[in-house]
């Protein structure tokens, strides 16, 4: 899925995106949020800033 950098992520988006990451590889929240920090976000979690993150985080809580 390509990403403008330039854009605000909601909690919303990562909410879904977790469930798909849960979904189609058959893991846990922690492994889905480790396979998120390593690929979506580069290693990185402020690649995208600290409001995207922050909704990341919202998301995290969410699904927990």
């Amino acid at each position: 899925m390509i990403v403008n950098s330039g854009g605000k992520l909601s909690k919303e988006y990562f909410v879904s995106y977790l469930k798909l990451v849960m979904n189609a590889k058959q893991c846990s929240l922690d492994q889905a949020k480790e396979h998120m920090e390593i690929h979506f976000f580069k290693r990185d979690v402020q690649s995208f800033g600290k409001y995207t993150y922050s909704n990341f985080l919202k998301a995290l809580k969410e699904l927990s």
